[in-house]
């Protein structure tokens, strides 16, 4: 079929899950953008009129109805463009769910075509079948010369890397391809993890070696709850080269003009691990900041690593001046730690203030004298400084309406080496998927852009200090090797001989293991934290709290 030349926009938006008139306004204005730079068509996310994933907001007629009333307003600005566009269909089938995950084709006024989504995740962070009914079928259609095919995210996505198997009976693709589709387009709202983009990468080009077609992969970008949407859509030819690409972790307005040479940062080098983490928690923090309506944020400084690196990645993500740090020292606290704290907050140019725990604890423990009568001091009286801190972060949020950082990472998450009510108190918990030594891993990053984590705080042992000279050594094993376990226990799926057999001791491999399962319960009570990782702890890992191992 003869074509002409075909320019098209690809516009990655960050849109906000339920805000559908702010999502309208910012698709409207990308229309416009798009059309004053010559595209002729502009192409956007999955589902980009309610935000991805919007859960139990689909329950809301508003939202259907709002969502369906933006399609209409699109579809009146494409007179001069055609506009691409994820939406909530209706299914209007008399049996099943009562909507679909759809993408319209609008152009000249018209709604010209709608696909609707044949694969609907279920694994990890997706639920998508509890609210959406599948398509049994798929289609291409013509458009200035070309046959186009459209597909929706999970459409594509039918080798899974943690499945080891195809999770589908179908390809929507591949019937697109046999219908004679030239032009396949993605519409995406993929959630970042590490190393991800590279399977994108991955499966955009093997579709179009397949269907000797080029391939159009347009992603979501943001922060919504727990997950980052790194963006970084892109283009693929015919031959599998990537020939264009959006920015990563930032809106874009990516326009390309199929069979034009490669753009010159379509093959700009994947950076380093730590500046791709660091990206998306920066991302994934200053977006749930503003889509919560926080304007500042505070967060406890011990002079360890966990709250520096916290606090280092709020004042870059949201700037110092709405960052603010509470040293709370008991008598335990070494000097350097506190003197740790201040010079952290120094360098950082955030506010900090000091409130010593020592009156609390005392108030406490005259408390508790009478019923604690004949009880040797435990974990119990750690516990307390823990929580004691809680209340009073917690105070301080609510006096000033600032949002409460969590600072433990996933290696402590795992095992349950934090306080309930205590450490464990908080709005967002930053954190909670980067394990110990990648929390290391980011100060060494951070510091190559300027020193501003002191030193002495990524050279010292780690310890919570909660009693006199201790380590988190004297409880839990090398971090090099708890962070190994856990991710093959729960990132990797290994099982305990598994494990053994990868030359890890029984002893930690089975300790380890029980602790994940322990402390389940704890986790659930725990502020939701940004996902990078495969398998993070939080609404996509779903253990029972009652439960018991074989």
């Amino acid at each position: 079929m003869t074509s002409k030349p075909l320019r098209i926009a690809l516009a990655q938006v960050n849109p906000t899950v339920g805000a559908i008139e702010l999502n309208r306004s910012q698709l409207l204005a990308e229309v416009s953008r798009a059309r004053a730079a010559g595209a002729d068509m502009v192409v956007f996310p999955e589902l980009a009129t309610v935000g991805y994933p919007p859960k139990d907001l689909l329950d809301l007629p508003r939202i259907v109805e709002g969502n369906l009333e933006t399609v209409s307003k699109l579809r009146e600005a494409s007179l001069e463009i055609a506009v691409l566009v994820g939406y909530v269909g209706l299914a209007g089938g008399a049996a099943g769910k009562s909507l679909t995950n759809s993408a319209a084709l609008l152009w000249k006024g018209e709604q010209v075509a709608r696909w609707d989504k044949a694969l609907l995740p279920t694994y990890d962070v997706f639920d998508e079948a509890r609210y959406f009914e599948p398509a049994t079928t798929t289609h291409v259609v013509e458009f200035e010369g070309r046959v186009l095919g459209v597909t929706l995210c999970e459409d594509i996505w039918l080798d899974p890397v943690r499945s080891g198997r195809p999770l589908y009976h179908r390809s929507p693709a591949e019937e697109q391809i046999a219908q004679g589709a030239e032009l396949l387009i993605n519409l995406s709202a993929s959630p970042f993890e590490m190393g991800k983009s590279a399977q994108r990468d991955r499966l955009a080009r093997e579709l179009a070696l397949s269907a000797s077609a080029p391939v159009v992969y347009c992603n979501q970008v943001g922060g919504n709850d727990e997950l980052v949407f790194d963006g970084g859509s892109f283009v693929v030819d015919a031959q599998g080269a990537v020939v264009a690409r959006a920015a990563r972790f930032d809106s874009d307005l990516l326009v390309y003009e199929l069979g034009q040479p490669a753009q010159g940062d379509a093959l700009t080098p994947e950076p380093v691990p730590e500046a791709t983490m660091l990206a998306a928690l920066e991302l994934g923090l200053s977006d749930y900041v503003r889509k919560c309506g926080f304007s500042n944020v505070v967060l406890g400084l011990s002079g360890g690593i966990d709250s520096a690196v916290t606090c280092a990645i709020a004042a870059r993500a949201l700037g110092p001046d709405r960052v603010t740090g509470l040293l709370m020292p008991s008598p335990y606290s070494s000097d350097h730690s506190v003197a740790d704290a201040l010079d952290l907050a120094e360098r950082l140019g955030i506010s900090a203030h000091t409130l010593p725990i020592a009156g609390p604890m005392a108030a406490f423990d005259d408390a508790l004298t009478g019923v604690f009568e004949g009880q040797q001091p435990d974990v119990t009286e750690e516990n307390l400084q823990a929580r004691i801190r809680g209340a009073l972060l917690m105070a301080w949020s609510n006096k000033f309406g600032s949002l409460l950082l969590t600072t433990g990472n996933k290696s402590e998450m795992a095992v349950g080496y934090c306080t309930l009510y205590g450490d464990m108190a908080g709005g967002l918990s930053l954190l909670s998927d980067v394990p110990k030594m990648a929390v290391y891993a980011l100060a060494r990053y951070i510091n190559t852009q300027g020193e501003v984590i002191p030193q002495s705080t990524i050279e010292k042992p780690p310890s919570a200090e909660l009693r006199p000279d201790q380590l988190d050594s004297d409880s839990l094993p090398p971090y090099e090797v708890l962070d190994a376990l856990i991710a093959g226990y729960v990132e990797e799926g290994l099982d305990a001989e598994a494990l053994v057999r990868q030359g890890y001791d029984r002893e930690s491999v089975d300790r380890v293991i029980h602790l994940i399962h322990l402390n389940e319960y704890k986790r659930r009570q725990a502020a939701p934290g940004i996902k990078i990782s495969s398998r993070a702890f939080g609404f996509g890992r779903r253990f029972p709290i009652a439960h018991r191992r074989a």
